[in-house]
């Protein structure tokens, strides 16, 4: 705090700033991760560049996007000595549906640098955009080995829930069908400045390559597994419908429902991993491979 004095920088709400103060928790995020030489490290939202330093003398480089201009020229100066560092200053998200182009652009370069090399996403995330980070990176063309995070505890909930409870929903769905996850450690808002109103949580996704490849068509699960959730207390049935209406019958519904065993109250949140995955192939095999029926979002 008394660097940030010196630099006559104050948190920006706007930004979703809480920085991580307990220098304990944040080694446990860096040793969680598990960066070493052959990692090339995504950090979003650098802070001060405490982390990132130690993501620097473990990992082959480190690409650490930040968005507000005061903390990226502080970063700057703390972190000069290190040549495996790239800071940049920006937005990491191009919208809340992708990533930065920019920052992509940059870790295809890293990666392409020597053989071998592996993405990993290791920071401790602002709050506003934690979600469209972890779901977009596991969306995208460069597919990390593992995220390790801080986000708040209700985030870390909804990724790691178990069908038939409150959190369970797309999100969870999206996470587990292709990855590990764990929560690590729960953190009360005092080890964070400022001090945020809800708690937080360290959480590490493993990526599973071999669970990626049992899902035909990401792009449509990802769709599929967004529209039943949109109305998540409506039975299965009728979401369904609804979702696919211009393109599946009533009967075709009733079809895949009995294939599957579904009874007339079943709905999304009942569903576990796999079923959820043969609910969607069903669908893929009845209206084909066509983009998003819903707009809904994983948040």
């Amino acid at each position: 705090m008394r660097r940030f004095e010196q630099a006559g920088i104050h948190p920006k709400t706007k930004h979703g700033q809480n920085f991580l103060i307990d220098l304990n928790l944040l080694r446990l995020l860096f040793e969680t991760a598990h960066a070493g030489p052959d990692d090339v490290v995504l950090e979003v939202g650098t802070g001060t560049g405490s982390l990132t330093a130690l993501l620097a003398r473990a990992a082959a480089e480190v690409v650490s996007v930040e968005v507000d201009p005061q903390m990226h020229q502080l970063a700057s100066e703390e972190l000069v000595d290190f040549d495996n560092v790239t800071l940049l200053r920006q937005d990491a998200l191009k919208n809340k549906n992708a990533l930065s182009p920019a920052v992509l652009d940059v870790l295809r370069e890293k990666l392409a640098a020597a053989p071998n090399r592996r993405l990993k996403l290791v920071a401790n995330l602002p709050f506003n955009i934690a979600t469209p980070i972890i779901s977009n990176l596991l969306a995208c063309d460069l597919l990390p080995a593992s995220m390790t995070v801080t986000i708040q505890k209700e985030l870390a909930d909804r990724i790691v829930a178990r069908p038939s409870t409150k959190d369970y929903g797309a999100l969870s769905i999206w996470m587990q069908s292709q990855c590990e996850v764990q929560l690590v450690r729960v953190m009360p808002p005092s080890v964070f400045w400022p001090r945020p109103k809800v708690t937080s949580a360290i959480v590490q996704i493993v990526v599973r390559p071999d669970w990626r490849e049992q899902i035909p068509d990401l792009a449509f699960f990802h769709s599929c597994v967004r529209a039943m959730f949109f109305h998540r207390r409506k039975f299965l049935r009728s979401v369904i419908y609804s979702a696919y209406k211009e393109r599946l019958a009533k009967s075709d519904v009733d079809e895949i429902m009995a294939a599957l065993g579904f009874g007339e109250t079943t709905r999304a949140e009942e569903l576990d991993v796999p079923t959820m995955l043969k609910l969607c192939e069903a669908i893929r095999a009845k209206v084909g491979s066509e983009r998003d029926p819903s707009r809904a979002s994983l948040g």
